[in-house]
């Protein structure tokens, strides 16, 4: 008999991934399929379109559904074993939301094995009623976002609640827009699912259960209790929505069910496969590579920190700008969180224009620039950013050698100006920096390791500068694609629990007791004459933040 497998989705902004690992976590093998370059027919950019309303950025359903036809197919052309797949779990984009219609349970249950998932008229159009997913890209809920956070007492009431205040990306005002603006579509809209309870559907043959850390990123649930709240429930949808929400939201390592009969005969799945909710892409990190003392700096589309502390009894103050995560496995720790919208594309923004799009030419700008960039300071948001929130636009500051003189906005600085690479950098860094404090709890040990993931984790030029600015080791993981690992875990982690660990089994038992070896590499080591500069950049980093803020508020 062959050894269990367990395989693990990461449906991401720009590509669906699709890992395998062994029962000690070691990779067997990856499979991807990006939505430019493999489905150009849908039209995408970046695997998003844009929409006729300002902000409004989705993501074409049926594009995923034939994204999971051609990533199985490339699996499968590998050699897998697919009987030998004993669960399946994965991430998927956090906040993005699919509207299933009346007829999708009907539809997911009787799939013929001849069809493809996307062959037209087999469940896209007739399982959705919407095309679109909104994804976490989208901007267009400011309105809803302000009513939700009235509805309840404002953003702070909402923060300590939720785990974090009123985002246009979170999936509760994206779904009170659709409310407003697209009644008939909403009323259509039998069950709404995430990106990440979407994909399991699809394995299950029905809808399935919202997975406990991905709905923290929703405004719908109450972070302390991990329960939906019926007060957020009417506002963002109204009474019909507790409905359309489902159950429940389940934790990690839950068996939902065995694999559907379509995948059996279709792909040759073993009809004892099973399903374990999917969670969101920045908690399956988490599961993949994080121990206390450690924080995670994802480095992709988005640029996010993610640190596991001690459950709270209340979230804090802090949480107005940061988000607060249930955990995925636990009721012993959640996960807080800085996210940030303009992360990879606004570095490769940079790049384009100052180094011809080569990334060793960009490199060699940011490493040739003094430290402290000779007093600029650069604000690159192509998007609407989430941190600081709505600022949009390109702000260059000159910092003065005497702390007393404020700095100087710029004007006229050329594109292609060599300060450019270090600058954005720097800038996305200090943001981070300037805000860990406060969202670490009282008299937390320092941090010991940034590990770094997401595709700016591969250059050594962006690992060394990580490593001076925060003033830990960098480190990296085995795999760049740490979603899809950590989806991969939490599928073995549900069989374990069904075989082994019982209902009390804990995540950490799990971890010795399947003999999983650590992949971590050391990349950098932080300078500490460096470190000790960036700190002292700190203040002018904050003053200018103030003044973007401002003047893109005036």
């Amino acid at each position: 008999m062959s050894s269990p497998l367990f395989l693990g989705f990461d449906l991401s902004t720009q590509q669906l991934k699709a890992i395998i690992i062994a029962e000690d976590a070691s990779i067997v093998h990856e499979s991807a399929v990006h939505f430019d370059r493999d489905l150009p027919a849908y039209g995408t950019t970046n695997g998003a379109v844009k929409g006729p309303d300002e902000g409004e950025v989705t993501s074409p359903v049926r594009m995923w559904l034939e994204a999971i036809d051609l990533v199985m197919q490339r699996v499968k052309n590998a050699g897998v074993d697919l009987r030998a797949i004993a669960g399946i779990s994965g991430a998927g984009q956090q906040h993005g939301s699919v509207y299933w219609s009346e007829e999708a349970e009907e539809a997911l249950a009787a799939m013929d094995p001849k069809r493809s998932l996307a062959d037209p008229g087999h469940l896209a159009p007739r399982a959705f009623a919407l095309p679109n997913a909104p994804i976490w890209q989208d901007s267009s809920t400011t309105k809803d976002c302000r009513d939700l956070e009235a509805a309840v007492g404002g953003p702070q009431v909402l923060a300590d609640l939720t785990g974090s205040r009123a985002y246009e990306r979170f999936t509760g005002p994206q779904i009170a827009r659709i409310r407003r603006l697209k009644p008939a579509a909403y009323r259509a809209s039998a069950r709404v699912s995430l990106v990440s309870s979407f994909i399991p559907s699809l394995f299950l043959g029905y809808i399935a259960p919202i997975e406990v850390s991905d709905a923290s990123g929703m405004n719908l649930m109450n972070v302390l209790t991990c329960k939906w709240d019926d007060t957020l429930l009417e506002a963002c949808g109204g009474s019909e929505l507790r409905a359309k929400i489902g159950p429940e939201p389940v934790f990690g390592g839950t068996v939902l069910g065995n694999i559907s009969r379509w995948w059996v005969e279709r792909w040759g799945f073993n009809p004892e496969c099973i399903i374990a909710p999917f969670t969101g892409d920045n908690s399956a990190t988490v599961v993949a590579l994080s121990s206390p003392g450690d924080a995670l700096l994802s480095l992709g589309t988005s640029t996010t920190l993610l640190l596991s502390i001690p459950p709270a009894d209340t979230p804090p103050a802090r949480f107005t700008t940061s988000h607060l995560l249930s955990h995925p496995t636990t009721l012993d720790a959640q996960i807080a969180m800085l996210c940030y919208k303009n992360g990879a594309l606004a570095r490769e923004q940079i790049r384009d224009r100052c180094a011809d799009a080569d990334w060793a030419r960009y490199n060699e700008l940011v490493e040739q620039s003094p430290l402290g960039n000779s007093g600029f300071m650069g604000f690159y948001f192509p998007l609407p950013e989430i941190i600081p929130p709505g600022v949009q636009g390109e702000f260059i500051f000159q910092c003065k050698d005497n702390d007393s003189e404020e700095p100087e906005l710029l004007h006229g600085l050329q594109p292609d100006a060599p300060q450019h690479p270090r600058a954005i950098l720097d800038s996305q860094f200090l943001s981070i920096k300037s805000r860990i404090a406060a969202i670490l709890p009282a008299q937390s040990p320092p941090l010991q390791r940034l590990i770094v993931t997401g595709g700016s984790s591969a250059n050594q030029t962006i690992r060394q500068l990580a490593a001076d600015v925060f003033g830990m080791r960098v480190y990296v993981a085995e795999s760049k694609e740490a979603a899809g690992t950590g989806g991969a875990v939490l599928a073995k982690f549900a069989w374990w629990k069904a075989r082994v660990g019982g209902a009390s089994g804990s995540f950490e038992e799990m971890t010795v007791g399947t003999g999983e070896v650590e992949r971590m590499r050391l990349v950098a080591t932080p300078k500490v004459e460096v470190t000790r500069v960036y700190e002292g950049l700190v203040e002018n980093y904050r003053w200018c933040e103030k003044r973007v803020i401002q003047l893109c508020q005036a």
